[in-house]
């Protein structure tokens, strides 16, 4: 099993560039399944889940080739409408396959959907989305089954905006005959981008970044050419961390307005943040001090971040108060960060944290993305030695984290731990 062995109190300093979004990458690769023609995904991100999701899209038939980090994909022989189940069982968005599936062959057996483990995520909009188009679905002993004579348009109401189900049922409606309407849908940047890319493979998507989507059915698509965006939740990561460090850090190649609500927080805890046309730059040169902090749909502030966000204010001066009112589970991290010794104070779904001076390099355990993100933030502003357990989660959302850090400046090492059983594996890289 690996692990990060982190030499902590260094300050990070220097420039860093991101690279394409996890989370819009893998909606991407949903939708690929309704194209016939070749379709060149450029600067798709090397990491665990992409690659996983790229294996399951083999399994149905697709030919998949990495040449550098361009992606391409030809969907042209599509023949199955079941997945690799062990891989599916791995990785959330496999669930995002069964829409377009349905589009492309009007069958989908799929198992029920895996991924982090940070509470509820059910999929009753997904499934209410795909009935109102005309899809028969049932569920048998873990595995959805799905039919469809014909997807026609219709239109759906989300009871609350959801981006996987708002993307999903985009990618769903776009061949089906008719207007499909998608009120209260979620307007991420992701979901912007996703419409970009199925409009430049001839769909009608209009209406993206607004709570009302309208889909006009077209018969087929064809193949593109399509740059992924920029991975916002990296790019705060980053941000973060060397705000946590007392760095200078200078993140280039994102998207300034995605990060409206890091810049703001940042500013207001005290550090230093200059924005240009597509990077930001970091400052802390004094401690900072305590913020309050709600998840919220975008634009507010990204549930993903907020993990991240509670190992900085671990040493903020004064009490924060950190509202999680997306993930009811998402609170891996503070068992592990008061191991390292923050003072937190869990009630519910709100992190209550007295800043503490320093944090201590112990030995603790990533839950799940994010969570790992969160304590090799504190590990690298932390007094001491600290060692990261399951660090595979990590490796699920950021393209070697390790040596990004240390490009900056810190000092992490990926080593080999002892697994339950007392067995020894050799540390390796990721991919």
């Amino acid at each position: 099993m690996q692990a990060f062995s982190i030499h902590g109190g260094r300050r990070l300093v220097g420039t860093v560039d991101v690279t394409g979004s996890k989370n819009s990458t893998l909606s991407l690769l949903s939708a690929v399944l309704l194209s016939k023609g070749p379709i060149v995904l450029r600067n798709a991100p090397d990491i665990v889940d992409v690659r996983s999701k790229a294996k399951l899209l083999g399994s149905l038939g697709a030919q998949i080739q990495w040449i550098g980090t361009d992606l391409h994909i030809d969907c042209s022989k599509i023949d199955s409408s079941s997945v690799d189940i062990e891989l599916a069982q791995s990785i959330r968005t496999s669930f995002f396959l069964l829409g377009p599936l349905l589009a492309r062959l009007g069958k989908a057996y799929l198992p029920s959907p895996g991924g982090c483990r940070i509470g509820a995520r059910p999929v009753d909009y997904h499934l209410k989305g795909l009935a109102a188009l005309g899809a028969t679905i049932d569920q048998e002993n873990g595995f959805y089954v799905a039919k469809t004579k014909d997807l026609r348009g219709a239109s759906i109401y989300l009871d609350k905006p959801s981006p996987g189900a708002t993307q999903h049922l985009m990618v769903a409606a776009v061949l089906a005959k008719g207007i499909t309407t998608i009120q209260n849908a979620a307007m991420e940047p992701e979901v912007v981008t996703l419409a970009d890319f199925l409009n430049s493979m001839g769909a009608r998507v209009s209406g993206a970044g607004t709570s009302m989507i309208e889909i006009e059915g077209v018969a087929d698509l064809s193949g593109t050419t399509f740059r992924a965006a920029p991975d916002r939740i990296q790019a705060g990561t980053y941000m973060m961390a060397a705000a946590i460090t007392g760095g200078d850090v200078t993140v280039r190649g994102l998207m300034p307005d995605d990060q409206a609500p890091i810049v703001s927080k940042l500013l207001e805890a005290g550090a230093e943040v200059t924005v240009g046309f597509d990077e930001i730059r970091v400052q802390a040169t004094q401690r900072l001090k305590a913020v309050k902090i709600r998840t919220m749909p975008y634009p507010g502030f990204p549930t993903d971040l907020q993990q991240p966000m509670c190992a900085l204010l671990s040493i903020a001066e004064g009490t924060s108060i950190v509202e999680e009112t997306v993930y009811e589970s998402r609170i891996g991290h503070v068992r592990e960060l008061v191991r390292m010794g923050a003072d937190i104070h869990q009630t519910q779904l709100t992190s209550i944290i007295s800043g503490v001076d320093k944090l201590q390099g112990a030995e603790v355990e990533a839950s799940d993305l994010r969570a790992g993100a969160a304590l090799v933030l504190a590990g690298m502003a932390a007094e001491g030695n600290t060692i990261i357990k399951s660090i595979h989660h990590i490796d699920r959302g950021y393209e070697r984290l390790e040596q990004t850090m240390n490009s900056l400046g810190a000092s992490i090492e990926r080593i080999a731990v002892s697994d339950p059983t007392g067995a020894w594996s050799q540390a390796t890289e990721p991919f």
